[in-house]
């Protein structure tokens, strides 16, 4: 019996080590499927109605080349409805099985510099100004990268969101006045991420609450600081999340991990100041964790 029980306690190691040992499948060894959204954080100016782009093609890096997926019949897209959570599905993919670190969107935009007639990018205001192009960075255009790893399983499907973050990609250029589309875009797996969500009692005398999240002690007070040309604020914050008519936030589309929670007043869109902060607030993968604020007992420092 106990020679027996040896015996098939080794074949039970012999299978453990062997699934440990098998290896991701590598690019041309089957196909998954890749379902991609499209999802974005909320913008800080307060005169904005709409942030359009307008997508002709999406590429995937492959083997050391990039490659156009099929089927994409390009779009345009308002960006601002697209916060909180909110996707719009790019599509449903047929892609080699493997692991994928960038995806790159190829934008109807000008150039720095160009003066376009209808421009495929542009921003909406709800003051009666007219809208106002958007441009890409200077430099020759060679779209918009995302990155962000994840694995497309053989016969399987993986669900992929890639979050533009407004709040860092429209910025505007100093000396000539024109609004830039930076690529400041991240790729998040659905099943992997959680989000932040609560209430906020404002107590302040600001207008407007933003909530940005930060990853657990990387949160350096020059953020606050009146940003250089071309720069946002708070620049790296992973997401942010502002204050409802409600008084809610959420801080979707969060990795699992560690965050620290910088929260600040704003009047119409112009920055006043940083209230404070909450800090150690656990996000884990698919589920929401629930951090109500109080802006009048919040924590001076991190």
């Amino acid at each position: 019996m106990k020679k027996g029980l040896v015996v098939m306690t080794i074949l039970a190691l012999l299978a453990v080590i062997a699934v440990g040992c098998a290896k991701a499948p590598s690019p041309g060894e089957g196909t998954g499927t890749l379902k991609l959204n499209l999802s974005d954080a909320p913008i800080d100016a307060a005169n904005v109605e709409g942030v359009y782009i307008t997508i002709n093609e999406i590429q995937y890096h492959l083997n050391g080349e990039w490659k156009t997926f099929g089927g994409f019949a390009g779009g345009t897209y308002d960006l601002l409805d697209l916060s909180g959570g909110i996707l719009a599905l790019l599509g449903e993919f047929t892609v080699d099985a493997g692991q994928y670190t960038q995806i790159r969107f190829m934008l109807d935009i000008p150039e720095h510099g160009s003066t376009p007639t209808t421009p495929g990018c542009y921003i909406e205001f709800n003051d009666g100004s007219p809208d106002e192009p958007l441009f890409c960075p200077s430099g020759g255009q060679t779209g918009y990268k995302a990155v962000g790893v994840f694995e497309v399983p053989v016969n399987g499907e993986v669900e992929v969101t890639a979050d533009w973050d407004v709040h860092k990609a429209v910025v505007v250029a100093g000396q000539s006045g024109r609004y830039i589309l930076k690529p400041t875009i991240r790729l998040i797996v659905n099943n992997q991420a959680g989000s932040i969500s609560g209430s906020i009692t404002n107590g302040s005398e600001y207008t407007d609450i933003i909530v940005y999240a930060y990853q657990h002690g990387t949160w350096n007070p020059t953020e606050a600081a009146p940003p250089a040309d071309e720069q946002p604020r708070f620049p790296n914050a992973v997401t942010s999340g502002k204050m409802d008519e409600e008084g809610h936030y959420i801080l979707a589309l969060l990795a699992a991990g560690t965050y620290d929670l910088v929260v600040a007043g704003f009047n119409d869109g112009v920055f006043g100041e940083v209230l404070g902060f909450v800090s150690d607030v656990v996000v884990q993968s698919e589920q929401t964790t629930t951090q109500d604020i109080d802006t009048s007992s919040l924590e001076p420092s991190l």
